[in-house]
């Protein structure tokens, strides 16, 4: 399984590895889920959620999501589970978990 700052920066996949921003990681590899929404980096900060399992992390990344958005087009019941994450927010930011335990750092 890939560290959790591998997969928040993960931009892609080649083959069985996962490619990592290096320079994404580098500058806000240590920020806490709250603060990569609160800096606006919300597919980190969606991925940082997602890997952590918790659903209070989801619930308050589809609210600042929809703050940052001035709507509401992501509910809160939509925010799914903690295993799986909300299949909008998947969908939206193009993440899932996948099982992967090689990197390619760009």
């Amino acid at each position: 399984m890939l560290s959790r700052e591998d997969f928040v920066f993960t931009i892609g996949y080649d083959g069985p590895a996962a490619v990592v921003d290096k320079q994404a990681k580098k500058k806000y590899g240590k920020l806490s889920t709250r603060e990569l929404a609160e800096n606006g980096l919300f597919r980190a900060a969606y991925s940082s959620a997602l890997y952590s399992k918790d659903p209070a992390e989801l619930t308050f990344v589809a609210e600042a999501y929809n703050r940052a958005g001035g709507s509401s087009s992501i509910e809160l019941t939509e925010a799914g589970s903690a295993e799986a994450g909300s299949p909008v927010l998947n969908r939206l930011f193009g993440v899932s978990l996948v099982d992967v335990n090689r990197t390619v750092s760009l």
